[in-house]
């Protein structure tokens, strides 16, 4: 059984269509990338596999449960969370209180969400910036916010739309290797990201999307040489 199954996921907003019909399956300890072109239908997708938009018509399976429709907070308590493209940093809050807000989500005693939210900012190596201010952070720092605040959840399934928009070349290098370890941690991740020559050597499997269709599905090798994304996307001279 995939840990996460779209069925024919359909969106519309008046007369656009921006998710057709989409199919795909997720399985435990995979990262996958979804890529495609600006307006594609991404981030719409997401918003409909984590409760934020509700589907037209298909359905969301996760872990054998149908969660068409569920309400964001209880899809999130369930184990599949997501980050936004557009960071979600509460800027009046210090980092350590930023990631509690998501500790809080499965721990009720104030004590055990402390502790894995200082578990989860270690781990994203945000540690001596506990006390920090969410409006003096870095936007690689916010980033790291997000990221830590989603694990404090307790997730099986990670969720990133743009994780590594607007970093340096450094910093890009940094949240590829935090995308790993995650990985490793039993986390499985699907990520919407622009960066190919990112997106390609981290994912096991690529989902490719135009105009709200998926158009392709397959290791990175098969869709860096697949002509429709190439059409579509990838661009003439991408070299695979």
């Amino acid at each position: 059984m995939s840990l996460l199954e779209a069925k024919k996921i359909t969106k519309r907003f008046e007369g656009l269509l921006a998710n057709d019909d989409v199919t795909f399956a997720i399985d435990k300890g995979e990262i996958v990338g979804l890529i495609g072109p600006n307006g594609a239908g991404k981030t719409t997708l997401f918003n409909c596999l984590t409760g934020f938009r509700k589907p037209d018509a298909g359905m969301v399976m996760f872990s054998g449960n149908n969660i068409t429709g569920f309400a964001p907070e209880r899809i999130a308590s369930m184990g599949l969370v997501r980050t936004f493209q557009i960071t979600k940093t509460f800027t009046s809050m210090t980092v350590l209180d930023n990631v509690m807000v998501g500790a809080l989500m499965r721990h009720a005693d104030v004590k055990d969400a402390l502790e894995v939210a200082r578990e989860a900012i270690a781990f994203t190596r945000l540690g001596g910036r506990e006390g920090i201010l969410g409006s003096s952070l870095t936007m690689a720092d916010r980033k790291r916010v997000e990221v830590a605040r989603a694990l404090a959840t307790g997730p099986s399934l990670l969720m990133l739309d743009e994780a590594m928009a607007g970093l340096n070349p450094t910093e890009v290098t940094d949240a590829v290797e935090l995308v790993r370890r995650i990985r490793d941690r039993g986390i499985t991740v699907m990520l919407v990201e622009h960066i190919m020559e990112v997106i390609m050597p981290l994912s096991s499997r690529v989902l490719v999307m135009d105009n709200g269709a998926l158009i392709a599905e397959g290791r990175p090798e098969e869709i860096a040489s697949d002509p429709k994304v190439i059409r579509a996307y990838l661009g003439e001279n991408w070299d695979a």
